[in-house]
């Protein structure tokens, strides 16, 4: 079973860009489907983007299509979410969520099994 640990949040101001990162443990992380969420203060966990498998495909929410772009490197046991033109509204915990899913990229919290602890993004205006 992979533990996911991420990394890279900060503070960044509106316009800015910032690129997490979620490594996971093991010998397994190929098998997993990836996801990012996050969290804003009072709100629910949202999906924000997943990634298949092998990476080659790629789902958003429409809040940062074209904005955030998700990868992975199989070799590194890596996820990364790269965040462009931040705005304030994208503060939150960011989580990444996984689950070894036959095929497709599931959008709801409940569908993933394994979580990091979460990495704090905080956009200024």
């Amino acid at each position: 079973q992979v533990q996911l640990v991420e990394s890279g949040g900060g503070l960044v101001q509106a316009g800015d860009s910032l690129r997490l990162s979620c490594v996971a443990s093991g010998r397994t992380f190929h098998t997993y489907v990836m996801g990012w969420f996050r969290q804003a203060p009072g709100k629910e966990r949202e999906f924000v983007g997943g990634i298949t498998k092998s990476g080659s495909e790629t789902d958003y929410a429409g809040s940062v299509k074209g904005r955030f772009t998700i990868s992975r490197d199989n070799t590194k046991n890596t996820v990364y979410l790269e965040m462009n033109s931040l705005k304030p509204e994208d503060t939150a915990v960011y989580y990444c969520a996984g689950r070894q899913f036959p095929f497709g990229i599931p959008t709801v919290v409940t569908e993933y099994n394994r979580w990091g602890q979460g990495t704090q993004v905080t956009v200024s205006s």
